[in-house]
């Protein structure tokens, strides 16, 4: 019996706007495939960068080396950019590559849902939209989802309570006294953003941060001449950038006792910058360096010295309408109370309903913490992709370096799918399952599984967050599609009147490019 007309659909949904749905509608418009939308639940593009407006939001990795190797800016006004600045940065990529009749914004997804029959994708939108597509692409990220501590009584303050991704502006903190739960890469941006201003400020703290010196500093008039006239001066900054962060890596997934060389040298900036010996105690860590995320600051140190903030280490015993009620039962009595908490980024779900072969639910298939396929494909869920996918994270390195990685690996499996006339693409169970058990029998021996609890690691201790590698090694794995992964169905139709044609990997030349 001969197989079914199917209709002629080869449309590529990308869901999310910051640099990883960016990044991949920018190669694929330049690769001369077109029918393509980039769908944005909210009335701007950016991601991160757009949710994460907090006071003294900035990048911890160096401006050249954080932005796309194909479109590289040499207008920068720091060594580490800020938020705003990075923001601009992709809503001007949006422009400059014709991205904006691929955008639709304010669309929020729902679910998606795979129609084997069909080997289209239909993916249902908040205002009850049904679109369908060939291919779908996740680019929501792992930091797209605040996570608030689990502490009795939260929902019971009566004073101004907000995650540090959902800043409130218009909640004036000025001579309040404010309590920030959390010490992390938010929490060490804002606190000596607020101290100056607060009343007072109790830091609430589980665990003290490894913390080392941020070389910052402005990026002369001067040096941005440079750059715009001489190009490869900053391509030769950025390589410079890269391969030094490739090397402090040696001490995450070679040979954790490396770090002691960079611990000592921690120690001694701790010791320079609180020279009172209680307070310096409560913030010496007493588990590996790497372990957790480690954190590049100049004024946080400086701002927990002040005379109106208290670093509070006696443990969150519940919340009150009037403030937070520690476990030595002290009762902190706050106007306001900033979660600064991080994201649900190793307990990994979709953020919307994803079904796939048989209605598999996504979410059930990783019940037991998520896996996938060089973070990018999952098995049972056919032409779907993911950009920043279970174990890509880093703890050294560039994410925009791992994003247009897994960007060029997917236009390549977008290539072969058209050229193919596949219906369905759909990576091999026990290709999935080989790659996870060497994956985790390397994480098994970097700095991660050294003892300490992170938030790269779901509650029962599984590493679902990072890439146990250099990410030399992740961008060789990414270079070429191999299509003997993969199950291939035909019987898809060629798409009409593209202007597709080949074009040279942006991965190719160099590990840092």
């Amino acid at each position: 019996m001969a197989e079914p007309k199917l209709p002629r659909n080869d449309h590529i949904l990308i869901i999310g706007s910051g640099f990883a749905g960016i990044g991949m509608g920018i190669r694929l418009e330049q690769a001369g495939i077109e029918d393509f939308t980039i769908l944005e639940q909210a009335d701007q593009v950016g991601g991160t960068w757009r949710d994460n407006h907090y006071p003294g939001a900035a990048c911890d990795v160096e401006s050249h080396l954080y932005s796309f190797s194909f479109a590289p800016n040499p207008d920068w006004s720091r060594q580490f950019a800020p938020q705003k600045e990075i923001l601009d940065y992709l809503v001007r990529c949006v422009d400059d590559f014709g991205l904006r009749p691929h955008l639709r914004l304010g669309t929020a997804v729902t679910a998606a849902r795979f129609d084997q029959d069909t080997g289209l994708w239909d993916v249902q939108t908040e205002g009850g939209e049904h679109l369908t597509a060939r291919v779908l692409v996740s680019g929501c990220g792992g930091l797209s989802r605040p996570s608030y501590p689990d502490i009795p009584g939260l929902d019971s303050f009566e004073g101004a309570l907000f995650h540090s991704a959902r800043w409130d502006h218009d909640t004036p903190l000025e001579g309040k006294t404010v309590g920030v739960i959390g010490t992390g890469a938010s929490a060490i941006q804002i606190v000596p953003s607020i101290a100056p201003t607060v009343g007072r400020l109790a830091v609430f703290q589980r665990t003290p941060p490894w913390i080392l010196p941020k070389s910052d500093r402005d990026i002369t008039a001067s040096e941005q001449r440079r750059f715009r006239r001489v190009p490869f001066l900053q391509k030769l900054a950025r390589y410079a950038q890269y391969w030094r962060h490739e090397l402090f890596a040696l001490g995450f997934v070679v040979d954790p006792r490396i770090n002691k060389f960079a611990e000592r040298f921690a120690l001694r900036y701790l010791e320079r910058a609180v020279p009172e010996p209680e307070l310096r105690a409560k913030l010496t860590p007493d588990y590996t360096l790497g372990c957790k995320r480690v954190l590049l600051t100049n004024d946080y140190y400086p701002a927990l010295c002040r005379d109106n903030v208290d670093v509070v280490t006696g443990g969150i015993q519940e919340i009150r309408p009037e403030g937070i009620l520690t476990r030595d039962g002290t009762l902190h009595r706050l106007d306001a109370i900033i979660c600064a908490t991080g994201f649900q980024a190793a307990e990994a779900v979709a953020p919307f309903e994803v079904r796939g072969r048989g209605g598999r639910d996504l979410n059930n298939e990783w019940a037991d913490g998520a896996e996938a396929y060089k973070g990018t494909s999952v098995a049972g869920f056919p032409n779907f992709f993911m950009i920043v996918g279970p174990n890509t994270g880093l703890g050294h390195s560039s994410m925009v370096h791992i994003i247009e990685s897994q960007v060029e690996y997917i236009l390549g499996a977008v290539k072969t799918l058209r050229a193919r006339g596949v219906k369905l693409m759909d990576v091999r169970r026990d290709v999935q399952d080989r790659y996870n058990q060497r994956l985790h029998q390397r994480l098994s021996r970097t700095v991660w599984s050294t003892g300490c609890v992170s938030w790269y690691q779901t509650t029962s201790g599984k590493n679902t967050t990072l890439w146990p590698g250099f990410t030399f090694e992740f961008r060789a794995r990414t270079r070429h599609f191999d299509p003997a992964h993969y199950e291939l169905v035909p019987g898809a139709l060629a798409p009409r009147g593209s202007r597709e044609q080949p074009v040279p990997s942006v991965a190719a030349p160099l590990p840092g490019e």
